[in-house]
């Protein structure tokens, strides 16, 4: 139904100046569904709807104008979003539901319906006014995303049991063959690994997280509010598959600064920042710088199993790790192809 239609069937309530006639251009035109219902005729019939109410629903113009809007309910519309409406009605309130409802061909959609009274310039309600929104592909994300929060979060458990029967395993083995002090080197990575999973799991449905948590997940236990670490990065996100790389690669760096390098002095700082790099910024970056501490312009002959383990995942990454032993302090470059 036309304007020019719905104001000749109902000429006692004329839409009042230009800003009726823009009102009635809108109802027209706009790509949302409208409808207007008559809350004085018996069951408060629809009098008028617009066309893409019509290509929502699926109905003709003689199918809609006449009845009540209930009939785009279902079996399965919810009898409490319903009731709102009701309630809305009758007090002349405005409010805004999310409505299963049907098309004619009897396909379900969710509607998002916003409902609102008409008055006239004497303050007399003339019409309900209803806007109708298919919002069922936002429905559908929400409802994927919910899920997917949901899985993280049983997949965090599962994975923190993993990580203690681990440890477990390993205090156990250790004991028995007489190699505890091994024993608990192994078990700090592995409460390592623990650290950076945790914190990253939430986003990992996404495929991409933020790596700046896994890093300060990672390091800051080392540091336990003594100002002897600074970390600086941004919300930079890279890959889920990274974090098992970069967690075990920082862990054996804060371990060796702790044994050997600028944690193992009381002046000694630690600094580690991360950036993107290389083509269409697609790599992780990580500098390790230390300071304060002993002289490092001489490195041992012994790389230690540490470095031995870092170069391994460095390589089967497909990245690169530079070293650098300066007076000051060590300064580790790793590059992660992170795409």
């Amino acid at each position: 139904m036309s304007p020019e239609e719905f104001r000749k069937a109902h000429p006692e309530n004329e839409f009042a100046g230009a800003s009726g006639v823009l009102f009635e251009q809108a109802m027209a035109q706009t790509r949302m569904a409208i409808c207007l219902s008559d809350p004085h005729a018996e069951d408060m019939p629809i009098v008028f709807a617009n066309r893409a109410f019509r290509e929502l629903t699926g109905y003709s113009q003689e199918e809609i104008v006449g009845r009540n809007c209930r009939f785009l309910q279902g079996p399965d519309t919810d009898p409490r979003e319903v009731a709102k409406i009701r309630t809305a009605l009758e007090d002349e309130d405005v409010t805004v539901v999310e409505i299963l409802n049907y098309r004619k061909n009897g396909e379900k959609f969710w509607n998002a319906l916003h409902i609102g009274p008409i008055y006239n310039n004497a303050g007399e309600l003339i019409y309900f006014f209803g806007s109708q929104w298919d919002v069922s592909d936002v429905r559908a994300a929400r409802a994927e995303e919910l899920y997917a929060k949901e899985m993280a979060r049983e997949l965090s458990h599962r994975m923190k049991n993993m990580f203690a029967v681990i440890s477990g395993i390993v205090n156990i083995t250790g004991r028995m063959r007489g190699v505890e002090a091994e024993a608990r080197e192994i078990n700090r990575r592995v409460q390592a690994l623990g650290r950076a999973y945790e914190t990253t799991l939430d986003e990992a449905s996404s495929g991409d997280i933020a790596i700046g948590e896994a890093i300060r997940a990672i390091l800051e236990p080392y540091d336990l509010g003594t100002g002897r670490l600074k970390m600086q990065g941004n919300g930079l996100k890279v890959p889920f598959a990274v974090v098992s790389g970069v967690g075990v690669t920082l862990h054996e760096l804060a371990a060796n600064a702790e044994k050997h390098g600028a944690w193992s002095t009381d002046e000694g700082r630690v600094e580690v920042s991360w950036r993107a790099a290389g083509e269409n910024n697609g790599d992780l970056v990580v500098t390790w710088r230390e300071s304060g501490g002993p002289d490092a312009s001489s490195p041992s002959g012994d790389s230690g199993s540490g470095n031995a383990i870092i170069d391994r995942l460095i390589r089967h990454a497909e990245g690169n790790i530079t070293r650098e032993w300066k007076p000051g302090g060590l300064e580790v470059t790793i590059e992660f192809p992170a795409r």
